[in-house]
C-alpha cells in the first residue's frame, strides 16, 4: 500500500485557495452531492421557527430554514454555489453560516438535493422527513390558522431530539387565543357610535 502526502503551506493563502478550487472542478457532481449531504449529515441542521410579528395578522411568523455551520468559510462558500441559493453570514467567534431562509428555494432547491442525496443517519433522516412535512404545511398556507399551527408543533417537536426552543408551545397558542380575543372585542366600523 502506497500513501502520498501533500503538505500545503499557508504561505500564500491565494494559491492553496485555487488547489482546491482545481480539486473541487475534478469531482464528478454525484460525488460532489454525496460529499454535502455527508457534510449536511453531521454538521446541518433543519429547524422550525416562531417569531413574534406585531405587524402580522396573525401573532407569529413561521419559518423553515436550513443551515449549516462552519469556521470554514470557503466550504460554505462551495456549498452555496452547488446549491445555487442560500446566504452565508458569520459570527464575532469566527463562526460562519449557510442558510436557506426561502420558502421557495427550500421548495425547489433544498429538498429535491437531499432527495437525491438521502441522508445515512436516521437522526438526520428523520429530521428530513418532518422538514418536508412542514414546508408542506407552509406551502399549502396551513400555518395561516390555529390548527395548522398545532400541526407544526407537533411535527417540529420531534425534530433535532426536541430541541431548545426560543418560545415554548403554550406560549405560541397562547398568542393566537390572546390574538383571536382581541379580534372580537375590537368593535368593526359599522359599530363604532359618533
Amino acid at each position: 500500500m502506497r500513501c502520498t502526502i501533500v503538505h500545503m503551506t499557508r504561505e500564500n493563502p491565494l494559491s492553496a485557495d485555487n488547489q482546491q478550487e482545481r480539486l473541487w472542478s475534478t469531482l464528478s457532481s454525484s460525488a460532489i452531492g454525496w460529499y454535502i449531504a455527508g457534510f449536511a449529515d453531521g454538521e446541518g441542521s433543519f429547524n422550525i421557527s416562531f417569531r413574534k410579528r406585531k405587524d402580522y395578522k396573525l401573532p407569529w411568523k413561521v419559518s423553515a430554514c436550513f443551515n449549516i455551520s462552519q469556521k470554514e468559510e470557503q466550504i460554505l462558500r462551495f456549498i452555496q454555489r452547488h446549491l445555487g441559493c442560500g446566504t452565508i453570514r458569520s459570527r464575532p467567534d469566527g463562526i460562519w453560516y449557510y442558510e436557506v431562509n426561502s420558502l421557495d428555494e427550500i421548495r425547489k432547491s433544498i429538498i429535491p438535493f437531499f432527495r437525491q442525496f438521502p441522508f445515512l443517519s436516521r437522526k438526520k433522516h428523520r429530521d428530513f422527513a418532518l422538514f418536508q412535512n412542514i414546508v408542506a404545511l407552509l406551502t399549502s398556507k396551513e400555518h395561516l390558522t390555529e390548527e395548522g399551527v398545532r400541526k407544526i408543533l407537533s411535527l417540529r417537536r420531534e425534530m433535532n431530539d426536541g430541541g431548545k426552543r426560543k418560545y415554548d408551545e403554550r406560549e405560541i397558542l397562547n398568542a393566537y387565543r390572546e390574538s383571536s380575543e382581541t379580534i372580537r372585542q375590537t368593535p368593526s366600523a359599522k359599530e363604532v357610535k359618533i
